[in-house]
């Protein structure tokens, strides 16, 4: 599996079920059961293969045993590749030519079946993240710790070039007939993956799609030669055993999920957050879920005519774009945010919650000029951080709708600290309860300390003008831009902007020819580790191809980061992190810019609503009442007829002096 965005997961999370997935209700997010019947407890091993305790020091293991035992009787949704004859053949693996001639789409398959989920779907789909032809954007990463899959790649690849040697031949290659050390089969409900050393994390993985099994009757089916052509393909038509399957796919027009005949019915939860219960998010406890039918998702080119429908309640729900943030939302009495009285009155709600991502500024540490890490260096890059006002940005850009970063880990994770601890005391005073930004004359004597005194170099009284690489180039994106120079201005810093191409931006980002950059990051796992590798040494973006973009290489944080990386949450762990993030604040490679907040709206026939940042799969567990919505849509849409009523006495009195003057002819005609 390749998708790895958002808008991909917002349908791929309704229709594959990997063995774990985060519970709905509870706060912080927490692991539970999905396919599998347990949360897997890993077997540690060291070098000798000899088993340690549940306790053991990560430096002690040398590898982690997962073994993963699912549910039976989990059925696949209804699919041409499981179809079989009354003799139990397959009827469309091994398709003749010409057989595809007059098809054009999976309904054109007169026979549809299905099968039981097995342990070697998954430990065949683990397999196909090393296959060289999918190019998965995780192969890299899990291949440091599932054993052998690196390995394993090379070997398909050597497979598939043979193959392609011999013309002609079928060029599907059987993963079954490739073993994998770090992925075996167990038996048919159990199987176990191997990681390298002590890796916590690994349970998270388990929760994304990119560990949710594949049938080999599935690849077989849309490998054969002219599938492609006929946008027959995985990444168009998925097959799954979660709650919906997909049933048109036209991203330009509309995207369609239908319940899946075959789903098992999973409960809804019977347990939440205290609140929960009295918002009336419980009470669906422990009925068969899905209990949405059908989900149609309709691509609106424009934010205005999307808005007004959703007002006239053709939507369910919706975002909030800058230029309706006004008709949506009021500040209350104490700030917060709520709708405003017309939408309250439609009984419209708004959702919010701290997304589990961040949106920084970055410095390229190779560079001359703010790279390095002597004190001159930190000293420049600590005056920008300082000078950059994110408060206000949020406050332009975002409608208020963020929260200042205060170092690299989001609220809502482990590690992140929250009061005076928690804030940077490089950029910011603690002052009355709350943390505010130094004042710009601060920053100008940073400045002068790192030797551009008023924004100039002091050995060649030349002045200082530092470069942002961006592929921003529309009119809200100018805005934006005129406001960052202007923030680099209060210190008499010249800004100059690079904008440039997405592919052109890339390679400049690899080769480290920018200079000064804004990138973001959205959690993969709920995990500090998660956020805290973008800033180690080892994952930089020029010399290793990692997710490092700035290049950041500090000793004491890269030791500090293989410390806590693999500990389990605890006082330990949080002594490493605040030492870890103390040292990315003093060195400054980030200016640690935001936290988005969410905001989203939904009308009162849309229950069992609430924003959970990590789960993937969060359709099956909403619930519309249709009755009322179309009552309210009669009610909000009621034609009007006085215009066309006007229009018609209009039309009838111009008629009246014609019909006259025609009589008036006729009667002298007759005299």
């Amino acid at each position: 599996m390749r998708s790895y965005s958002e808008n991909e997961y917002a349908f791929i999370g309704q229709i594959y079920e990997p063995p774990l997935q985060y519970h709905y209700l509870k706060r912080p997010y927490q692991l539970v059961p999905l396919t599998a019947r347990t949360i897997p407890e890993p077997l540690y091993r060291d070098a000798q293969g000899r088993t340690l305790p549940p306790d053991a020091p990560a430096a002690a293991v040398a590898l982690s045993v997962y073994e993963v035992r699912i549910q039976s009787g989990i059925l696949y949704q209804p699919h041409p590749a499981f179809a079989r004859d009354e003799e139990g053949r397959a009827l469309y693996l091994d398709l003749p030519p010409g057989a595809l001639d007059r098809v054009r789409g999976l309904g054109d398959f007169p026979r549809t079946g299905t099968r039981e989920l097995v342990a070697e779907d998954y430990v065949y789909q683990i397999k196909r993240m090393a296959h060289p032809r999918l190019h998965s954007p995780i192969a890299g990463v899990m291949g440091e710790h599932i054993v052998g899959l690196t390995g394993y790649g090379e070997s398909l690849r050597a497979a598939l070039a043979g193959r392609e040697e011999r013309a002609g031949e079928d060029r599907f290659l059987d993963l079954r007939e490739f073993p994998l050390p770090g992925a075996e089969v167990v038996d048919r409900y159990t199987f176990r993956v191997t990681v390298r050393g002590k890796y916590p994390q690994f349970l998270y993985w388990l929760a994304m799609p990119f560990f949710a099994p594949m049938p080999w009757e599935v690849d077989r089916f849309y490998a054969q030669p002219g599938m492609a052509e006929r946008n027959l393909v995985l990444d168009w038509y998925p097959v799954g055993t979660g709650p919906y399957m997909l049933v048109e796919n036209n991203p330009n027009r509309r995207m369609v999920l239908v319940r899946n005949p075959n789903f098992r019915g999973e409960p809804y939860p019977a347990e939440g957050e205290p609140e929960d219960r009295s918002l009336g998010l419980l009470a669906d406890a422990g009925k068969p879920m899905p209990f949405i039918d059908r989900a149609v998702y309709s691509l609106e080119k424009e934010d205005i005519p999307y808005w007004s429908k959703f007002l006239q309640g053709y939507y369910d729900a919706s975002g909030i774009t800058s230029d309706s943030f006004d008709q949506a939302v009021r500040l209350g009495s104490q700030g917060d945010p709520q709708v405003t009285e017309r939408l309250s009155g439609q009984g419209v709600r708004l959702v919010t919650a701290v997304q589990v991502s961040i949106s920084y500024t970055g410095f390229n540490m190779l560079d001359p000029v703010v790279g390095g890490y002597d004190e001159p260096a930190r000293l420049l890059r600590r005056a920008l951080s300082i000078a950059v006002d994110f408060e206000e940005f949020i406050s332009i850009f975002a409608n208020g709708r963020g929260v200042a970063a205060q170092g690299p880990v989001p609220p809502g994770i482990f590690g992140q600290r929250e009061g005076e601890a928690g804030a940077n005391p490089y950029v910011y005073l603690w002052r009355d309860g709350a943390a505010a930004r130094r004042g710009v004359e601060e920053a100008k004597r940073l400045l002068a300390q790192a030797g551009f005194p008023n924004g100039r170099d002091q050995a060649t009284g030349k002045p200082l003008v530092l470069n942002l690489d961006t592929t921003a180039s529309g009119p809200d994106d100018k805005a934006r831009l005129d406001w960052m120079r202007k923030q680099f201005a209060k210190i008499g810093v010249q800004l100059a902007v690079r904008a440039t191409d997405y592919n052109r931006f890339q390679e400049k980002m690899r080769k480290g020819t920018a200079q000064i950059y804004q990138w973001g990051w959205n959690a993969d796992y709920p995990d500090p580790e998660n956020f805290l590798f973008l800033l180690y040494g080892a994952n930089g973006k020029v010399e290793h191809g990692g997710e490092n973009a700035s290049n950041y290489a500090s000793p004491e944080f890269d030791r500090l980061f293989e410390a806590l990386k693999d500990l389990e949450d605890g006082p330990e762990r949080q002594a490493l992190i605040d030492r870890a993030v103390e040292v990315a604040r003093r060195d400054a490679p980030w200016m640690w810019g935001f936290h988005p907040k969410a905001y989203s709206l939904h009308h009162g026939w849309y229950s069992n609503v609430k924003v959970n940042l990590m789960a993937n799969n969060t359709l099956k567990y909403r619930r519309v009442d249709p009755d009322l919505r179309a009552l309210r849509l009669a009610e909000w849409n009621r034609p009007v007829l006085w215009p066309v009523v006007a229009i018609g006495a209009v039309v009838l009195l111009s008629l009246v002096p014609a019909i006259a003057g025609h009589r008036r002819r006729q009667q002298r005609g007759a005299l």
